[in-house]
C-alpha cells in the first residue's frame, strides 16, 4: 500500500502540532513508521487519505460498537445540530440520556456528564476524596485512567511505597497520594491497605484492563476488592470508559456481579463524540455541587450534539437483545482463527479476550498484569503490526492496547483478517 498523502500530511502536521498528533499513540512511535491519516469510515472499514481501505480494529479506540457512521447516531446529530450546537443551559436530551443510562447500569442513581474519560476519572477521584474525607488512592500498574496528574504515576521502590511521577509536570506532592498496586494481585492490595490504614479514599481500576492489552480480572479479584473496600471504608471505582456499554448493557458490574461505588464512562456512551460521565448512588453523588461541596463543572458538559449521539447509541444497544451474543461470537471466532494460525506456525503467543475486547501478546506466559504484558516480544509485534497494515488490517499501533470488535464486522471480514494473520506469520518462517 502507498501512503504518500498520509506522509505529506504528517510532515505538515508536525510543523504546527506537537509530534504531529493530538494524542501520542497516534504517532506510531511504538511501532515505527508514519501514521495513517483517516479520511472517512463506514461500518467496519476506515479509508485513508491515499484511498486505502482497512478493516478497523481500533474503532476510534472503542466508541464504534455498532460501526462507523452508524445511521441512527449520524441522523440524531444532524437533526440536533439544526437546533443549535451549544447553549450553556440545561437541555431535555441531558435528562433523557441520564435516565436511560441509570436504567441500564446497576447500582447508580445519578450520573454527571463531562467531556472525556480523563475528566470522568479525575472527577470520580475528587468525589471519592470529598465523600470519604481521605486523600490517598490506589491505582494499578498498567491501568490508564487518562492524563490527570494523579494517574501519571509509576512504581516506587517497594510494594507499599509511594509512587513517583512518570511525566514532567506531575509534582511529588501529587504523586505521594497515589499508591501503585499490581493488577490481579489481591495480596499486594491488602499489603498497601494495611500500610496506609484509614488514609485511602478509593481504589480505581479498569475492571477489564485495556491499556496493557486486554487483561481480564482473575477469578474473585473484583469481589475481593469489594470486600477490602467494605472493610476499610474505601470506595471502589470502576473505570468503565472502555468496558461500559461494550461488554454488557450494565458493563462489568453486570458481567461480573460486583458492585462499584462510582463508575466512570466514556467512548461508547458518546457514540463517537467527546463525552465522559461518572455515576454513583445518591448518597455519593449528592456531594457534588450544586447539591454539595465537591466542585465539578464544564462549559460544554452535556453538549446537545454529544448527548444526542450518545442517546441514539444507548437506545440502539438497549433495544438489541442479541447484540452482546453476536459480539461475543464474532470475537471468539476471530480468537480461534488467529490462535490456530499462530499455533500452526509455532509462533509463541497468548490471546486474551473478554466480550468484544481482544489482544494478541507475543509472550510465552499468561498475561495477567503489566509486568507479564511487558515481557512480550515487542519487535515481533512491530513486525506483526506493519504486516497487518500492509494486508489492509488496522490494529492498535501498540502492543499494550486492546483491539475493539464492532458489530459491523462480517464473518467475511473476520476470515480476511485471519488470512492476513497467516500471510504475515508465513513471512517469519
Amino acid at each position: 500500500m502507498l501512503y504518500k498523502r498520509s506522509s505529506a500530511l504528517f510532515k505538515d502536521a508536525a510543523q504546527v502540532i506537537p509530534g504531529g498528533v493530538n494524542s501520542p499513540v497516534r504517532a506510531f512511535k511504538a511501532v515505527g513508521g508514519t501514521p495513517i491519516f483517516a479520511k472517512s469510515a463506514k461500518g467496519a472499514y476506515v479509508f485513508d487519505e491515499d484511498g486505502n481501505r482497512f478493516i478497523d480494529y481500533i474503532n476510534s479506540w472503542g466508541p464504534m460498537l455498532l460501526g462507523h457512521a452508524y445511521a441512527p447516531v449520524v441522523n440524531a446529530v444532524i437533526e440536533k445540530t439544526k437546533q443549535g450546537t451549544s447553549f450553556g443551559m440545561p437541555t431535555e436530551i441531558e435528562t433523557q440520556i441520564a435516565e436511560l443510562a441509570v436504567s441500564m447500569v446497576p447500582n447508580i442513581d445519578k450520573i454527571r456528564f463531562v467531556n472525556s474519560g480523563t475528566e470522568a476519572c479525575m472527577s470520580a477521584v475528587r468525589l471519592a476524596r470529598g465523600f470519604t474525607k481521605k486523600d490517598k488512592i490506589i491505582k494499578f500498574a498498567g491501568c490508564y485512567h487518562g492524563h490527570s496528574d494523579a494517574f501519571l504515576i509509576q512504581a516506587g521502590s517497594g510494594a507499599v511505597t509511594f509512587g513517583s511521577p512518570n511525566s514532567p509536570g506531575v509534582t511529588q506532592g501529587t504523586a505521594k497520594d497515589t499508591l501503585l498496586a499490581r493488577y490481579n494481585d489481591i495480596d499486594n492490595v491488602k499489603a498497601i491497605v494495611a500500610a496506609n490504614k484509614n488514609e485511602i479514599a478509593c481504589i480505581i481500576l479498569e475492571p477489564v484492563a485495556g491499556n496493557m492489552g486486554c487483561i481480564p480480572p482473575k477469578n474473585d479479584f473484583l469481589s475481593e476488592l469489594r470486600t477490602i473496600c467494605d472493610a476499610h471504608n474505601i470506595l471502589l471505582v470502576f473505570d468503565e470508559v472502555m468496558t461500559g456499554f461494550r461488554l454488557a448493557k450494565g458493563g462489568c458490574q453486570e458481567l461480573y456481579g460486583v458492585a462499584a461505588d462510582i463508575v466512570c464512562f466514556g467512548k461508547v456512551i458518546g457514540g463517537g463524540l467527546p463525552v465522559g460521565a461518572f455515576a454513583a448512588r445518591d448518597e455519593i453523588m449528592n456531594h457534588l455541587a450544586p447539591l454539595g461541596s465537591v466542585y465539578q463543572a464544564g462549559t460544554l458538559s452535556g453538549n446537545p450534539l454529544a448527548m444526542a449521539a450518545g442517546y441514539a447509541m444507548l437506545t440502539s444497544i438497549n433495544n438489541d437483545v442479541d447484540l452482546f451474543k453476536r459480539l461475543d461470537e464474532k470475537t471468539a471466532y476471530l480468537h480461534n482463527g488467529c490462535s490456530k494460525v499462530l499455533m500452526k506456525y509455532n509462533i509463541t503467543h497468548t490471546i486474551n479476550r473478554v466480550g468484544s475486547m481482544i489482544s494478541i501478546h507475543f509472550a510465552e506466559d499468561d498475561v495477567v498484569d503489566f509486568e507479564t504484558a511487558a515481557q512480550g516480544n515487542n519487535d515481533r509485534f512491530k513486525s506483526f503490526f506493519h504486516g497487518m497494515l500492509s494486508e489492509g488490517i488496522y490494529i492498535a499501533p501498540s502492543a499494550f492496547e486492546t483491539w475493539f470488535i464492532t458489530d459491523a464486522l462480517s464473518y467475511k471480514d473476520l476470515d480476511e483478517t485471519i488470512a492476513a494473520v497467516e500471510h504475515v506469520v508465513q513471512s517469519w518462517t
